[in-house]
């Protein structure tokens, strides 16, 4: 999946999610509504799937990490675009093991650029990475395969990323 599609699924993964938190209707009828006209290759459209029940099963679990990161903040005053994002983010560190977590933090705050205010990328970005550090010191995150390009997650000592590597497609 090229890159411009994913970023394209991630956003109607975040359009999806909106109309789910602000319709409470049941997520099938939000599927069907929001992703009834995407217009995707199969594999897009099951990542999408996916990844909304992921962010949706394990809310409290994700809003619990992001919590712990924002306790000088009310949560319930975080714009509800980028608690999403946020959601989506840490949903693809623990449950996309192919998603390196570089790919997953500079899409969501590509995606917070196009959706959100001004200032959501840089408290996004700072948020996710505060939850990468503490997912890669209790040893939670679990990437394989193309989930590794950055080095071994479960090492402390991962090298950081050299600004040579190949770019991901993901």
């Amino acid at each position: 999946m090229t890159l411009l599609r994913r970023r394209a699924t991630r956003e109607r993964v975040l359009q999806t999610l909106y109309a789910y938190e602000l319709s409470q209707e049941p997520i099938s009828s939000v599927l069907e509504n929001v992703l009834g006209d995407f217009h995707s290759d199969q594999q897009s459209l099951e990542f999408a799937k996916r990844l909304i029940q992921e962010v949706i099963s394990h809310q409290p679990e994700i809003e619990r990490l992001i919590k712990a990161k924002v306790a000088h903040w009310e949560y319930n005053r975080i714009a509800v675009i980028d608690k999403l994002l946020l959601q989506m983010g840490i949903c693809e560190f623990l449950y996309f093991p192919d998603i390196p977590p570089k790919v997953t933090i500079n899409e969501s705050i590509e995606v917070a650029k196009t959706f959100s205010t001004e200032n959501s990328g840089k408290f996004i970005n700072g948020i996710l990475d505060a939850v990468l550090d503490e997912l890669k010191k209790t040893d939670s995150l679990r990437k394989t395969g193309r989930g590794l390009l950055n080095g071994n997650p479960h090492s402390k000592s991962a090298p950081p990323a050299s600004p040579e590597e190949p770019s991901d497609d993901q």
